[in-house]
Parts: C-alpha cells; sequence; structure tokens
C-alpha cells in the first residue's frame, strides 16, 4: 500500500516574500463603522515588498493625488505611520513570527521623520495569492480603529 506524505503547511515567512499591489485599505471602528482616512483617501493606491533577506518597503499615495495637497496633522497613535501631502513611504527590515502570524517591522528610513525608528506588529495571513493585514490603531482624530489592508501578489 502506497502512502502519501501531508503536505507541509506554508508558513507565513516563505509566503510573504515578493511585491504587492494594494486592493483595499479599510478603517472601521470596533462598532463597524467605516472611517476614511483623509491623508491617503477611500481607495489609495499602493505597494509593498517583502524580500528574503528580511527588508522590506512599502508606499502609499492618495489616489488622483493633487500637486497641492493639503497638510495632514500629526498622527502619533500606535502602530501608524503619517502621510503627507497624499503620500507615506518607509522601509526597514522586519521579521515573523509564524506561530502568532504577525510581521513586526522596524522602519529605519520614512517620509516623515517622526516614524524613523518607530517599530510596528501587524497580524498578517497569505491566502491564495492573497495578503491580508490587520492592525488596530488610531484615526486621525485619535478615535481607535481597526484596519484592513489587502494586497494582490505582483510579483
Amino acid at each position: 500500500m502506497e502512502t502519501h506524505d501531508a503536505l507541509p503547511p506554508k508558513v507565513l515567512a516563505s509566503e510573504l516574500v515578493g511585491t504587492w499591489e494594494l486592493l483595499s485599505r479599510e478603517d472601521r471602528t470596533p462598532g463597524g463603522e467605516l472611517r476614511i482616512d483623509p491623508g491617503l483617501g477611500p481607495d489609495p493606491i499602493a505597494l509593498l515588498i517583502f524580500d528574503k533577506h528580511a527588508h522590506f518597503a512599502a508606499q502609499f499615495m492618495k489616489r488622483g493625488r493633487a500637486a497641492t495637497s493639503e497638510a495632514e496633522p500629526l498622527n502619533l497613535a500606535p502602530n501608524n505611520s503619517r502621510a503627507r501631502g497624499g503620500y507615506d513611504a518607509y522601509f526597514g527590515t522586519y521579521d515573523v513570527d509564524n506561530s502568532l502570524g504577525t510581521v513586526t517591522t522596524r522602519l529605519i528610513g520614512a517620509l516623515s521623520p517622526e516614524n524613523v525608528g518607530q517599530v510596528y506588529t501587524r497580524t498578517m495571513s497569505v491566502v491564495g495569492g492573497e495578503l491580508t493585514i490587520r492592525l488596530e490603531t488610531a484615526a486621525s482624530s485619535g478615535e481607535p480603529i481597526i484596519r484592513t489592508l489587502r494586497w494582490r501578489r505582483v510579483g
């Protein structure tokens, strides 16, 4: 009788490596009410890259960003960076905790100087070529929100 070994489970650390394009970014209150981030708008465009050597980079831009975008308020919310002029970008290193399904990023560089050196831990999962990131943070008003980002693998 022939036996078949089960396929090994996919681990987040290996599934995360690649280039990802943002499908959606949604902020909701704990009660489920939708909130729109004024800095990036309801439908930003973004690119996220994780390489196999534990480096990452992220760029977000407000769709239809005007040449003279309004200034965003200082955002000191936990687990959140700050867009400037409808744009946010940062890069650094990352560690994956496969057992918890979390990724901890350390920002080496960032568009907003106050974000340099920040450390953020986020829950992530990859299923069928789609990356989902969930984090608890706060809106620019200070209201607690749960942010869910969905990404499609493009490289």
